[in-house]
């Protein structure tokens, strides 16, 4: 379970080919996700994340809940959780284990609410792709070719100008699917949720920094 946050979190979300430029046309569907993220305080919602094989193979999808404030986040995932309190991230293995790093700068990884936001434009470049239904689809490349995907491909929600998914396409053709429902825009979240509290955890935790 804890690979599948992991990969979730640091995406190290390409090949050398982009595109000549960026589409004006996907940057304005972007920037309004930017500018709506930016007008909520909080957003609360639940995910899941399903992985195939690059020959399909469906190797099953995994649930949780993420809080988002800010750069501050909580991501719950059965027993394991992350959090994150804009400086460092504490990472909880469900057992006895708590990693600590320091928070990745911003635009070296899709975390949680990178995903969401829509701020892509320094890290990628980007094409509007034919709409499907009530969803404007976006396909992203990593100007970074370092990066071990390919490509990102997020449905935007025409009316809210939120992300509801994304499709994230490894180099080897492995795909993770991520979908964002019971979207709240409007929690309520205090600070103190963002704050690790050993004593939450078995007594005998152990802290890894």
């Amino acid at each position: 379970m804890k690979k599948y946050c992991l990969f979730l979190f640091s995406l190290v979300f390409v090949i050398s080919q982009s595109f000549a430029q960026n589409d004006p046309a996907a940057k304005k569907v972007l920037d309004a996700v930017s500018a709506k993220v930016r007008s909520l305080k909080s957003i609360v919602t639940t995910f899941s994340i399903r992985q195939l094989t690059s020959k399909g193979k469906d190797n099953g999808t995994k649930t949780g809940q993420i809080s988002v404030k800010g750069q501050k986040y909580l991501l719950k995932q059965g027993r394991m959780e992350v959090i994150c309190d804009g400086t460092k991230t504490y990472n909880y293995d469900g057992n006895k284990t708590v990693t600590v790093a320091a928070a990745e700068e911003p635009g070296q990884t899709l975390t949680p609410q990178k995903i969401l936001s829509g701020a892509y434009d320094k890290d990628f470049s980007y094409k509007l792709m034919p709409a499907q239904g009530n969803f404007h689809v976006i396909e992203l490349r990593p100007l970074d070719a370092r990066k071990n995907f390919q490509k990102v491909t997020v449905y935007v929600d025409k009316a809210k100008s939120l992300i509801t998914k994304a499709v994230i396409l490894d180099k080897s053709n492995n795909t993770l699917q991520v979908s964002f429902t019971k979207i709240n825009t409007s929690a309520n979240l205090a600070d103190n949720l963002f704050v690790f509290n050993k004593g939450k955890y078995p007594k005998d935790v152990e802290i890894l920094d």
